[in-house]
């Protein structure tokens, strides 16, 4: 067996099982080596039957005081048992259609349940819990398991399976490191760190092995930018772009003025694009900072100029979004440009007219998805490409349009606050614009942090809201419901919410496993008010600007990133209401506490990503990825901030002594 071999060389993996392992992107051995955990389950201390009940999802440390009882009665058969603690809490354990836990759980005998809480009537329920031996489970506290990216008809149990006979027949990735930056850095052998990574054998190996790949993850992504960087040096301004009386007329027929940021911002894109050389340059704003105008901006004066210009956004609702915008703003200056909207889902017949109407430069501004890339698009002469939000502009998709033409000016748009320090090194092949102020007259979100048991406060807030026509976000970190990883889920807090509000109010979901045009669809409709409330995960971190949702619910909010909170938060007070966030924590830890009080006292997201990069120390790795427009596999931008700078003073020595390091044939470009 080989790192090159096809995975149908695995003992147990055969042509239906390999067809599955496709769908998540593993084709080789080596695939599968590389295809890291997503997580880890943490098995925490057991708590007191008084905690639990703070808490959504717990281990406690119990007894059973009475025999099981089967209760048949009801919809769904089921087990409940009455327990008791050492400080004499008493609660009780429900099991549905489970007969076998008569024999599973005997009165007296400490244990230790492990599931969700869940409220029936005043009374607080664990529901569906695991059962350990106290011995068992204080083993299990010492160890971490792996949780990997599933696809229907594959489980995480075989994935664990599959690689371990993969390391049992002693297959090898090569080292990408040399030795003396090993020893320099402190760092893992490769293959060593691939066995930790899997299949850690106690929490101090595991945060090594994780530091090693995370290094060299961004050591080849910081090589592959350096590279980048000096290509892009040598290219000279091949399109005659000059400055336009008719953007300072746009600008003074404005409703509002720019702030002093975004002019400064749009005098350096402007120098850019009619100076001597290529503009790759990032603007880099706060959520509803007013980085779009100055985007439309760049490709008026490129239509001026007669020439075609992109705008590239992540999702087809975002890019409708901007089409309108754009078309507005072109209707009410009263410039003879056209725009065209060119996605993935278009009907047959309005795609072919938007590829001809492209063709023969009839349109002068394009806006789209990824779908502005595709062979059949030809343009008559590109000269500018913008990408909003989470799409970085790299060499593969570079080469794509250059086949079209020639090479244009790439301007980026990101809302996520990574600090200046790390933003110049993460994007060392662009210059970088920050817009530092919000427009006048964005109203203040209310955001308030409550416990897990004042939830009902914020449903009933919620419903008033709605009742009042406005509407509302909810975001959880969890797509379904999972008995070993606690978390709010999607499906299962839309059903409750559904049946809170009593019909009042339409709820639909969006999550990362729908089908594109089923999400589409669902965010299509709670833009145009068909969908009172939205129930999420963080797909809708970068998406539709609703000015009629005013309140949002981040569930387990504790989970996620202060950045991401933030980021999260900007999807509502974009209306003139006032506007409110609740992030509700469900850890009953003092510490997470303060965390998320950080996000609700501060509206600056720079000033949150710095609070986050303090509060984040290492080993601090098992919520959610943070840095979403950079999709690493391992490394995520604020957690590993330290491991970043060091790899990118290794790179910068190997770029010097004329020694290029191994990492960078890995393929960064199309991050």
């Amino acid at each position: 067996m080989r790192a090159e071999d096809s995975i149908t060389v695995i003992p147990g993996v055969g042509v239906k099982t390999a067809a599955l392992y496709e769908k998540l992107g593993i084709v080789t051995v080596s695939d599968l080596l590389n295809n890291y955990p997503r997580a880890y389950e943490k098995y925490e201390e057991p708590i007191t039957i008084r905690e639990a009940a703070e808490r959504d999802f717990a281990a406690v440390r119990v007894v059973p005081v009475s025999a099981p009882v089967v209760v048949r009665s009801s919809r769904v058969p089921f087990v409940t048992v009455t327990l008791t603690d050492r400080e004499g809490g008493r609660m009780s354990a429900m099991w549905f259609r489970a007969d076998w836990i008569r024999g599973a759980v005997r009165t007296g005998e400490e244990i230790v349940l492990r599931g969700r809480l869940s409220a029936r009537g005043s009374r607080r329920v664990l529901t569906q819990p695991k059962i350990f031996s106290v011995e068992a489970y204080e083993q299990k506290t010492k160890t971490l398991q792996p949780v990997y990216t599933l696809t229907p008809g594959i489980t995480a149990q075989a994935i664990a399976k599959h690689i371990r006979l993969v390391f049992d027949a002693g297959v090898t990735l090569p080292e990408t490191l040399p030795d003396d930056l090993r020893a320099r850095y402190g760092l893992m052998e490769k293959n060593e760190a691939l066995r930790q990574i899997h299949f850690p054998e106690d929490a101090e190996c595991f945060p090594e092995a994780r530091r090693r790949l995370v290094f060299e993850e961004f050591a080849g992504f910081l090589t592959s930018v350096r590279h980048m960087k000096e290509a892009l040096a040598r290219e000279k301004n091949h399109f005659a772009l000059t400055p336009r009386p008719e953007i300072d007329r746009l600008l003074e027929n404005l409703p509002y003025r720019l702030t002093g940021a975004q002019m400064r911002t749009w005098k350096e894109i402007e120098a850019d694009l009619t100076g001597d050389g290529m503009m790759h340059r990032m603007v880099q704003g706060d959520v509803g900072s007013g980085k779009t105008i100055v985007a439309f901006l760049a490709m008026i004066l490129t239509g001026l100029c007669h020439y075609q210009s992109v705008l590239m956004a992540p999702t087809e609702v975002l890019a409708a979004q901007h089409y309108r915008k754009l078309t507005k703003l072109l209707a009410d200056s009263g410039l003879a440009l056209s725009a065209v909207l060119l996605t993935g889902h278009l009907a047959p017949a309005d795609k072919k007219e938007a590829l001809e109407r492209i063709r023969s430069h009839e349109v002068d501004l394009i806006v789209g998805t990824h779908a502005v890339f595709q062979n059949r698009v030809t343009y008559d002469d590109l000269a500018l490409v913008v990408t909003d939000e989470q799409h970085r502009f790299g060499v593969k998709q570079r080469s794509r349009l250059t086949e079209k033409g020639r090479t244009p000016h790439v301007l980026v748009m990101s809302a996520t606050p990574i600090p200046r320090s790390l933003a110049l090194i993460l994007y060392g092949d662009l210059d970088i614009s920050l817009i530092d102020e919000l427009p006048a007259g964005r109203t203040p979100i209310h955001s308030a942090v409550i416990p897990a048991k004042d939830r009902p406060k914020a449903w009933n807030f919620l419903r008033r809201q709605v009742e009042a026509g406005h509407q509302a976000y909810v975001i959880c970190p969890m797509i379904e419901p999972s008995d070993d990883m606690p978390g709010t889920d999607v499906l299962s807090c839309a059903e409750k919410l559904a049946e809170f509000l009593q019909g009042s109010a339409r709820v639909g979901v969006v999550h990362g496993k729908m089908p594109e045009p089923d999400k589409e669809r669902a965010m299509e409709e709670f833009a145009a008010g068909r969908i009172q409330v939205l129930v999420s995960t963080t797909v809708i971190e970068v998406g539709v600007d609703v000015p009629n949702a005013t309140m949002m619910i981040i569930e387990d909010a504790g989970r996620f990133g202060l950045a991401q909170l933030h980021q999260l938060r900007g999807r509502v007070g974009r209306g003139t209401a006032e506007s409110y966030c609740v992030f509700i924590d469900t850890s009953g830890e003092e510490a997470a506490a303060k965390r998320l009080k950080i996000v609700a006292d501060t509206r600056d997201g720079f000033a949150i990503a710095s609070e986050d990069l303090k509060l984040r120390g290492p080993g601090d790795f098992f919520g959610e990825r943070q840095s979403g427009d950079l999709e690493f596999r391992l490394a995520d931008v604020y957690t590993d901030a330290a491991v970043l700078k060091q790899a990118a003073e290794a790179v910068d020595a190997a770029e010097a002594a004329g020694t290029p390091l191994a990492a960078a044939e890995q393929d960064f470009s199309e991050v």
